[in-house]
């Protein structure tokens, strides 16, 4: 049988971000762009007509926002799954901290290469996410307002959280990918998910970029390594 086809709408104000995202990705086996927008509102009707398994979405677009676009988008979830991954640059910070919490499932520069772009599609069509570590870091860290001295044991504690889940929850929030948890914590790579899906559960969110927010919000995490 043959693998079922990653559908992606992309939402840019810019023609030729718009341009190359779609050139990038058609090439890639198993991805296919089935819709293309030049702002907000014509991305939610290209959205709700194709229903596609990935958007990406510009932050600042005209008529309506990337930020309006996650919250209206991810409150329609629930009868066809649909993954928003956040396009932006660091001066869009205060921007991209709402989509977060509006439900985006990812983040990637516009300067990102081509491959992580294409990772990042992939991810979110599994509904993961993929952030940059330097989006990861530069963006979270600003959630770090928990409890003064605290270092996040209040949270932990009432998550119930185990000593390697917190772990976790740490390298998650600066960035790691699961294989470089792996690698750093000596454990397989079907562990890593396996504890990745308990903390989510513990933390009532649904995926490592939540795990992350909460991480840095509670005040567990507060500077790079």
């Amino acid at each position: 049988m043959a693998e079922s086809l990653i559908d992606v709408v992309i939402a840019d104000d810019q023609e030729l971000v718009r341009a190359g995202f779609e050139m990038i990705l058609d090439a890639q086996p198993g991805i296919r762009v089935v819709g293309v927008a030049g702002d907000g509102v014509e991305c939610i009707d290209l959205a709700r007509r194709l229903r596609p398994h990935v958007v990406l979405v510009d932050v600042r677009m005209p008529r309506m926002d990337g930020l309006e676009v996650t919250r209206t988008l991810a409150a329609e979830q629930a009868e066809s799954r649909l993954n928003i991954v956040v396009i932006t640059t660091f001066d869009q910070d205060d921007y991209v901290r709402d989509a977060l919490r509006f439900g985006a499932c990812g983040f990637l520069l516009k300067d990102a290469t081509p491959a992580l772009l294409v990772e990042a599609v992939r991810a979110a069509s599994r509904g993961d996410a993929l952030v940059s570590p330097a989006v990861t870091v530069r963006l979270l860290r600003q959630f770090g307002h928990g409890p003064a001295g605290d270092g996040g044991r209040a949270e932990v504690g009432a998550a119930g959280l185990s000593g390697r889940e917190v772990e976790i929850v740490r390298l998650v929030a600066i960035g790691r990918t699961n294989q470089e948890i792996c690698e750093e914590l000596f454990l397989s790579l079907s562990s890593v998910k396996t504890y990745l899906g308990r903390i989510q559960t513990k933390l009532g969110v649904r995926n490592r970029v939540e795990v992350a927010a909460w991480a840095w919000e509670c005040g567990l995490v507060t500077s790079r390594p």
